[in-house]
């Protein structure tokens, strides 16, 4: 799991140019975990072991098939969940889909630097002999299609309807700007919705479902008129499809997008909009909604809008921006409860679950330096030109840290890491917790991770990371953290090393 938070520390911006990612290789996640990043709560991307994703989805198991064709879709995705506890969804290509599996991991490494709250993030991907699987942030209240076309306690209303539209422009117009403007196939099945009812751009679409496959796997009477021609997807053909979506939106049906545009051309809007919403839209925003899905639908490519176009005609529409979108959906808010330790808790366990930094600080304090064993190596030189000074900082730190001085501990310790001949996760420890103390929890859970870096196996730095993710409103994030804290104390005290 080192690697993984190196990999998250190392790319806070990612790069545009997604035809240079063969130069970079995502981390290996060997334990079925990763580091999240703390701005926006998805994990780092990285490689998935088959074997992590074969438990994850109980074999894939035909129970955790959550493609909408169920079986019969060629490219099925699973639910699954991690050793972490966290819910993924595992797409499994067909074999020989992606012969080249160089090809399919720069392709998946392109689409996984994004990061998006509109998008269902591209978590990782897994290239093991033939099997192909993307890994994907999991959405748990279905998608676009079965609250439009199958609904069974409510139609959605029309202001979530237009959130619907604006969040999924606002969504590819991300992509756009981050070079990844082609979305293959893009419908109401794309689109779905999270936790908190709030819809997501699913990032399958950004990838083809095979090398050499097709873009469009929906009736022809759905597809852009120069895909028919020519066979290419282009970032028009996306705005075409998007043009389909607000016809769903508009009419709750899934009508061909000739038959709609009769309507339009002779000013029938009404019989175009859907009847279960009684009557309850503004005509206005009906109007300007069917206009824009008008000028998405053009035959000639280049008098369709850009995604920024769709996004400023969108935005002005949304008229219940304080009012939950579980609420609009009716549907109740899922969560789960935070996860209670399956095992007894050790004191620094304990003072972590019930955030008593206080209790935290003495026991770091007490344990001071004895986990930092093995983890440096110096030689002679290394000693006698650069250690004096910077084990001098280290020993102004300690003091500052016993004595309480956090914002000096962390001045101190600072100088220590910046020096960078000594890497010790009890100082990144002991500058988390005085950054906690500060009511700094990003940059705590950051020094959590870089202890974590440093020494994969250390429960201190998961117990330190749980306590900032609690900081940080990351409830269940954080228990899923302490419980694995719980697990490697209890292995390593099983093992003989004590905790």
């Amino acid at each position: 799991m080192g690697c993984c938070c190196s990999s998250f520390l190392s790319e806070t911006h990612p790069e545009k140019d997604h035809k240079k990612t063969h130069q970079q290789q995502p981390p290996r996640n060997p334990s079925g975990s990763a580091v999240l990043d703390p701005a926006t709560g998805v994990p780092s991307f990285c490689e998935f072991s088959f074997s992590d994703l074969k438990t994850a989805t109980n074999n894939f198991s035909s129970d955790n098939i959550v493609s909408e064709s169920g079986e019969k879709a060629p490219n099925l995705v699973y639910k699954g969940r991690l050793q972490n506890r966290r819910w993924i969804a595992v797409k499994k290509f067909t074999k020989m889909a992606w012969p080249d599996p160089k090809q399919f991991a720069e392709e998946a490494w392109g689409v996984g630097k994004l990061r998006h709250k509109k998008l269902a993030n591209l978590i990782g991907y897994c290239c093991d002999g033939d099997e192909r699987l993307l890994v994907a942030e999991y959405m748990p209240n279905d998608t676009l299609a079965k609250h439009l076309f199958h609904w069974e306690n409510q139609t959605i209303e029309w202001a979530m309807r237009l959130r619907v539209a604006l969040y999924i422009a606002e969504a590819l117009d991300y992509c756009s700007s981050e070079g990844r403007p082609l979305y293959h196939d893009l419908n109401a099945y794309r689109v779905l919705f999270d936790e908190d009812g709030d819809p997501r751009l699913s990032c399958f679409g950004l990838m083809k479902n095979s090398r050499d496959g097709k873009s469009y796997s929906t009736n022809l009477a759905y597809t852009p008129p120069e895909y028919l021609r020519n066979g290419r997807v282009t970032p028009e053909s996306v705005i075409y499809s998007f043009g389909t979506v607000l016809l769903d939106l508009l009419s709750g049906k899934h009508i061909p997008p000739s038959r709609a545009i009769d309507m339009i051309r002779v000013k029938n809007i009404i019989l175009l909009m859907d009847s279960h919403l009684e009557g309850n839209f503004s005509t206005e925003e009906a109007t300007l909604v069917v206009g824009l899905a008008s000028q998405c639908l053009q035959y000639e490519p280049r008098e369709r809008p850009s995604t920024k176009d769709l996004v400023t005609t969108l935005a002005p529409l949304q008229t219940k921006p304080d009012v939950p979108s579980y609420v609009m959906l009716g549907i109740s808010k899922h969560e789960e409860a935070p996860a209670t330790p399956q095992r007894p808790l050790s004191p620094m366990g304990e003072a972590c679950s019930r955030m008593d930094l206080t209790a935290i600080h003495q026991i770091l304090v007490m344990t001071h330096y004895k986990d930092d064993e093995g983890t440096n190596e110096l030689s002679f030189q290394e000693w006698t030109q650069q250690m004096r000074d910077m084990l001098e900082s280290r020993k102004r730190g300690d003091f500052a840290f016993r004595d309480k001085d956090f914002k000096t501990a962390i001045d101190c310790y600072s100088q220590f890491i910046d020096v960078g001949t000594m890497v010790s996760p009890t100082v990144f420890a002991r500058r988390s917790l005085c950054y906690l103390l500060c009511d700094q929890p990003d940059a705590a859970l950051r020094d959590a991770m870089q202890a974590q870096c440093v020494y994969p196996d250390w429960p201190t730095a998961f117990y330190m990371q749980s306590v900032a993710l609690a900081k940080l409103d990351m409830h269940n994030d954080a228990a899923d953290m302490l419980n694995e804290a719980a697990a490697l104390e209890e292995k390593k005290q099983r093992s003989g090393k004590g905790s």
